[in-house]
């Protein structure tokens, strides 16, 4: 037991603080009325005036990133936290906590004299009791949170940590809150800051968390349960100390009673209601995002990579982790679930045979993206089928900055549509009759290339292959529009035979297609690029088609429909620059010729319904390793891909490979990738209905 001696030192160092802060000192023993006076309101100038960072503006808050249709797909945070006003939280829980924590809330000034003398008592006697007020748990707990968002967490100080000084400053910003600030809006910033454990800042979010309702739907068992954790969140955590929430809760009804806060009925009722957990741990960021978690990652990267939303990536992060934002989506969250249900169900992630499924969709006309979906898990553990990169994307945007994109996949015969659309937009018939036994092409032959130098040989002198067709049936004359829908090899080097590899370049970069890696135009140096050597991403793909059956209309891909701060501030989103970027007459050329792929092509055994205007471009690389189906209508585009993510080499080869119980001697675009992609454009005909596509001019399909 402490000698009498020790207790009055204690009291005495205490008082002798308390000297050194004389004003401070006469200001606590003023009555609350005295505070909000003119006296006191004209003496606060002698305090620490409430500094500008700690003005009682909303608490750094989460920010929400929403469908299209506003329901959440994910949360960011530095604290989980959802500030809500005062009326609409629980009256249960305003006077629980206040009955539990100030008791005097509505009579002191900022300052408890009563609890303080109560607390140097207790000290004198060897004990402890807190004195700290509500307003005075606020100024802590702004403290707290300003010193976190400034990156200074290392300077907090907490319960004993605090000196003397430290805890004369709170009470000194105490008085200078209350002098500016209504109880109702002390008490609402208190309840909305304070840390009620396992991540949960506010009390919305621990009535979420704990009980999965909004604050204003607690219970009075809940909400006292509540109020009780707060004094120490760690002894009192309802997940694993459920004993000492109760006991707790039932000291803070009998307070609540004791105040007359409550009736006895509603007291001993409660008292007996077990604790009632229903519990929802709150995941942050897109590995919280369980239908669209890379879409999710998609937008953060737009977020971190946009000037807009801060002057360097440091900056965005913060925003987007403290600021509170509302970001509004374009992915349709019901096609999203077909699209996610899809590519798991072509390859689960865990599957041995570890080959990766993507599906991506864009509107045509908008550049709305749609679908977002893959079939590995966004984790960043080592294990089979975890895996953080986007299958969608290319590696970084348009101006450098990281996509967190896998950089796209060699796009095999997906890539002849733009050589057909060069053919028509130089003035030639689809129905002009192309040799396609043609296999050799010697060294030197004269490529035309008016913008660079197209080298390359399929020379069987210099110990080469001669140019194969995927089938040994297809080596005869036959029109340009059968060489592209049944996909001949031969006839697409015939007919770049007759055109100027530069245009065929700027068609392809009309529509939106680049190198994955590089963000490059695609590379046309090499004549092995005509039939898709090159990695593009899925959702360049999805674009470049959606260009296409948008009559020529380019529109950039946007995921954001808009960005919105806590207090209404509108943040500029990147829009989608729709523009005309193919002649109409070329784009319907395009879609008349891909309808054909479907009907009597190299997808025709795709399973979609045909009934409408609909068009598709299988495609498939050396040893079946990238297998593809894109296609449109003229309400959604989609990318379908089924492959190799890890390399090309010989364990990645998709030949005499049994998948889901089915045996192919070869995985064409048209099994995997086109069975996906048939059932994800189905289940979107109805909220992206077909329109007809125009026909192309009589002179295109030589009538």
């Amino acid at each position: 037991m402490p000698s009498r001696d020790s207790r009055w030192g204690k009291i005495l160092s205490f008082v002798g603080a308390g000297a050194l802060c004389g004003v401070l000192v006469a200001g606590l023993l003023l009555p609350a009325t005295a505070v909000a006076g003119t006296a006191v309101s004209n003496s606060i100038g002698m305090f620490d005036r409430l500094p500008d960072d700690l003005d009682m503006n909303a608490p750094p808050a989460a920010s929400t990133v929403l469908a299209s249709d506003g329901s959440v797909i994910a949360t960011f945070y530095a604290e989980n936290r959802a500030p809500v006003a005062l009326e609409k939280m629980s009256p249960f829980i305003r006077d629980g906590i206040v009955a539990i924590e100030d008791a005097r809330f509505y009579q002191h000034g900022g300052i408890d004299t009563t609890g303080i003398l109560r607390a140097i008592v207790a000290t004198a006697q060897g004990g402890r009791q807190g004195a700290s007020t509500i307003t005075q748990q606020y100024v802590n707990n702004m403290i707290i949170e300003s010193l976190v968002s400034q990156g200074k967490g290392d300077q907090v100080k907490l319960g004993y940590a605090k000196t003397i000084g430290d805890k004369l400053r709170e009470m000194k910003l105490a008085i200078a809150l209350e002098t500016k600030y209504s109880k109702d809006q002390i008490l609402q910033g208190y309840l909305n800051i304070v840390y009620f454990g396992n991540g949960a800042y506010g009390i919305d979010a621990a009535a979420q968390e704990y009980f999965n309702v909004p604050a204003s739907a607690l219970t009075l068992p809940e909400a006292a349960a509540l109020a009780g954790v707060v004094n120490s969140p760690v002894y009192y955590d309802p997940l694993t100390e459920p004993d000492h929430v109760v006991a707790r809760r039932n000291e803070v009804l009998d307070k609540m009673l004791q105040q007359g806060r409550i009736t006895a009925s509603e007291h001993d009722a409660a008292v007996k209601a077990p604790i009632g957990l229903n519990v929802h741990p709150s995941s942050q960021g897109c590995f919280g995002a369980a239908t669209a978690p890379y879409f999710c990652d998609y937008v953060q990267r737009l977020i971190l990579n946009d000037p807009a939303f801060g002057a360097d990536e440091a900056a965005r992060k913060k925003l987007l982790y403290l600021g509170g934002l509302t970001i509004h989506t374009t992915l349709d969250p019901a096609l999203q679930k077909v699209a996610q249900e899809q590519v798991d169900a072509s390859m689960p992630a865990a599957d041995p045979l570890q080959r990766g499924s993507s599906l991506v969709s864009v509107q045509p006309g908008t550049g709305k993206v749609l679908t977002m979906a893959q079939n590995t898990v966004y984790n960043p553990a080592t294990a089979p089928g975890n895996y953080m990169g986007n299958f969608a994307l290319p590696e970084k945007d348009a101006t450098g900055q990281p996509l967190d994109g896998a950089g796209g996949f060699q796009i095999g015969s997906t890539m002849k549509p733009f050589i057909f659309a060069e053919w028509l937009n130089a003035g030639k018939s689809m129905a002009t009759q192309l040799d396609g036994s043609v296999r050799v092409y010697r060294a030197g032959y004269p490529w035309k290339n008016s913008c660079g130098v197209t080298t390359g040989s399929y020379d069987p002198a210099l110990g080469q292959t001669p140019l194969p067709n995927d089938d040994p049936n297809h080596y005869y004359r036959m029109s340009v529009l059968q060489g592209l829908y049944q996909s001949i090899n031969t006839i697409t080097f015939q007919s770049a035979a007759q055109l100027d590899f530069c245009n065929i370049q700027k068609m392809a970069t009309a529509a939106g297609v680049t190198n994955g890696h590089t963000n490059q135009p695609y590379d046309l140096s090499s004549i092995a690029n005509l039939i898709g050597t090159q990695d593009v991403a899925p959702l360049t793909m999805a674009n470049a088609y959606a260009t296409f059956a948008a009559k020529g209309v380019h529109c950039d891909p946007i995921a954001l429909d808009s960005v919105t701060g806590p207090h209404g501030r509108n943040y500029p989103v990147p829009g989608a620059d729709c523009r005309q970027a193919i002649d109409p007459d070329v784009a319907a050329g395009v879609t008349y010729a891909l309808k054909n792929v479907l009907t009597r092509g190299s997808g025709y055994n795709i399973p979609v319904n045909k009934s409408h205007d609909i068009f598709a471009k299988t495609g498939t690389t050396d040893g079946n390793t990238m297998t593809w189906t894109v296609g449109a209508t003229s309400g959604i585009s989609t990318a379908s891909w089924f492959g190799s993510y890890q390399g090309i080499g010989p364990r990645w080869v998709n030949q005499n490979i049994t998948i889901n119980g089915k045996y192919y001697a070869a995985v064409d675009g048209a099994d995997i990738a086109g069975g996906q992609w048939g059932h994800l454009m189905d289940a979107a005909a109805q909220q992206f209905p077909a329109a007809p596509f125009a026909l192309p001019p009589a002179s295109m399909l030589g009538r």
